[in-house]
């Protein structure tokens, strides 16, 4: 089958399965619906292999939205990675992913949880590898490591679970709350979507990502990969509620957005901002679970999947023109040359700073308001509501770095708007950046929320994206370079630049040890004693072995009468014996 008819099949087929998700789910809701199915693969003796399937109005809106995206990045794919000898090899990857991740989806147990959980991990190694280069190579290892405590928490779940007698968790999970077992793999599940959702201390995998193609980042940032974490959660939600570790979660996840927010402002690598405002965004989703408002994480997860997918593939058009140059520096005034993808990109930027009546804002204005009701202390209150400016500051400065700023490339007639194959799946996710928040506010709040505030805590909301539009717009105007002459300063902002020095607790200081570890075991045992007990020793002794087998071929009588009296004395004394 050749590239474009392959596409053009994923696409359609994806498409189709997104109509089915979306009537299936209305009818869902409408009825009060689930359907559990059972699939008994083997039965033997009194061994059954069961494959079980949960569809309820939960998991397939959650298909139809990566359903979506998915046959938008595949049909962007076409265009963005037409210049591929291997571009069928990349969609049957894109593809694979996609089925890890709805068997995720649709699973109530845990070992096909777990089958979905690692083939994500293991796809994803291989797209991170697509450009093989050692950048590649090393973030790809680093991913699939970080991944790898994920699934060894899942593994340890999964065996924990066979005190309960089967791997179905939704049935036992409510009355068997208060057991100890539960606590233990409560703990487990929160430790698992941690390294998979990028929380800190396993954060450095996720900017390192970034060496995939764009539509691969597409779709990895919006509803596959780091969603897989948060989504687990979601659905053991009711057994964590009442954890203690939920208390070390919100701690972690408001740190994680704290900390993302403010790199993001430090980099000037324009799908590395990205994905710091991803990270940014799951620490959000993280923290409001962790305050048991599950159906609003989920709806957070819904809305920001749209923006979010539409905002890398913007940024992979750009890159593209810009001759695949990242550095945000180096770009600007694009909005005169290239207007519709302009248009994208900063529709789908406002969503994600929470404009009103885009995507971000119903989600993102009823967290922080549910938040302010709740009884929590002021180091949170802090960090949720300075993360929500940052976010604001760091689009801002991203916008005026592309937007209005002074073209800093070779030549602008690099630049085109004409691309419409790439176009038409961005106007798709456009359309859904807009009308995405008011839809699946209505649809899966059947009650709204009565919310009850002081006029200044209801306003709060709208100072902070004023103060974060000030603020980037000020500091994109300023020469940053000026600036970090100064010692404390530029020590303070390569710390903040550095996800603070993240990657070399996490990623340098174990691989540093282990590879020093190695080097002393090569070095004294290997070419050490070793060396001489084991190779060099058995050398010296066959050597020695084989100078007296010459002596012995050499044909002096003396030597065979000698040989020969010895044989006589041996048999001799062994009869007397």
């Amino acid at each position: 089958m050749n590239h474009n008819s392959l596409c053009f099949v994923s696409f359609f087929f994806l498409f189709f399965f997104m109509l089915i998700n979306f009537f299936m789910m209305m009818y869902f809701i409408m009825n009060n619906l689930i359907i559990f199915l059972e699939w008994e693969i083997i039965s033997l003796n009194s061994m059954n292999i069961v494959f079980s399937i949960l569809l309820d109005w939960m998991s397939l809106l959650f298909m139809m939205f990566v359903s979506l995206i998915s046959s938008s990045v595949i049909y962007y794919s076409k265009s963005y990675m037409s210049s591929e000898l291997n571009l069928n090899r990349f969609i049957f990857l894109v593809l694979l992913f996609v089925f890890s991740m709805i068997l995720l989806i649709i699973s109530p147990n845990m070992i096909s949880i777990f089958l979905g959980w690692d083939g994500l991990g293991l796809v994803s190694y291989c797209l991170i590898l697509y450009y093989q280069n050692m950048k590649s190579y090393n973030a790809g290892m680093l991913t699939a490591l970080s991944n790898r405590i994920g699934d060894v928490m899942i593994l340890m779940l999964i065996s924990w679970m066979v005190n309960y007698g089967s791997w179905n968790f939704i049935f036992y999970m409510d009355f068997m709350k208060n057991d100890y077992s539960m606590k233990i793999i409560g703990m487990l599940v929160i430790l698992a979507a941690m390294t998979k959702s990028a929380q800190i201390p396993f954060s450095s995998w996720l900017p390192a990502a970034m060496s995939a193609p764009t539509p691969v980042s597409s779709l990895v940032h919006s509803s596959t990969l780091v969603t897989a974490g948060v989504y687990l959660l979601i659905r053991f939600n009711s057994l964590l509620i009442d954890m203690y570790m939920m208390k070390f979660l919100l701690l972690m996840s408001g740190l994680t957005m704290f900390m993302s927010g403010i790199c993001a402002n430090y980099e000037f690598d324009l799908k590395k901002i990205i994905a710091f405002s991803t990270l940014s965004q799951l620490g959000l989703m993280m923290s409001i679970l962790s305050m048991g408002y599950s159906d609003l994480a989920f709806f957070h997860l819904l809305t920001h999947a749209m923006f979010k997918a539409l905002l890398f593939m913007c940024a992979g058009m750009i890159i593209h023109m810009m001759n695949n140059n990242q550095d945000i520096r180096l770009m600007g005034g694009i909005s005169f040359y290239i207007p519709l993808t302009s248009l994208c990109m900063n529709i789908s930027n406002l969503a994600l700073c929470g404009i009103p009546f885009l995507a971000g804002f119903y989600s993102k204005d009823m967290i922080l308001e549910l938040f302010s009701m709740s009884n929590l202390n002021l180091m949170i209150f802090y960090l949720y509501y300075f993360s929500t400016g940052l976010t604001v500051y760091y689009s801002m400065r991203l916008m005026m770095y592309l937007m209005i700023n002074d073209y800093n490339l070779l030549s602008i007639y690099s630049l085109y708007d004409e691309d419409y194959i790439m176009l038409k799946s961005m106007f798709l996710l456009l359309f859904m950046s807009l009308i995405s928040g008011s839809f699946l506010s209505w649809l899966i709040f059947s009650y709204p929320y009565m919310i009850y505030l002081p006029f200044n805590m209801k306003m709060m909301v709208i100072y902070l994206t004023l103060l974060g539009v000030i603020f980037g717009f000020l500091v994109s105007n300023m020469n940053i370079n000026s600036i970090n002459k100064f010692k404390k300063t530029y020590n303070l902002s390569l710390f903040l630049s550095l996800m603070w020095f993240l990657p070399n607790l996490s990623t340098y200081m174990l691989s540093y040890s282990m590879l020093i570890f190695g080097q002393n075991l090569l070095k004294n045992v290997d070419m050490g004693w070793g060396e001489i007990y084991k190779s060099y020793g058995i050398f010296n002794i066959i050597k020695y072995y084989s100078v007296i087998f010459y002596i012995y071929q050499m044909n002096n009588f003396k030597v065979y009468l000698f040989s020969f009296i010895l044989w006589i004395m041996i048999i001799i004394f062994m009869t007397l014996l």
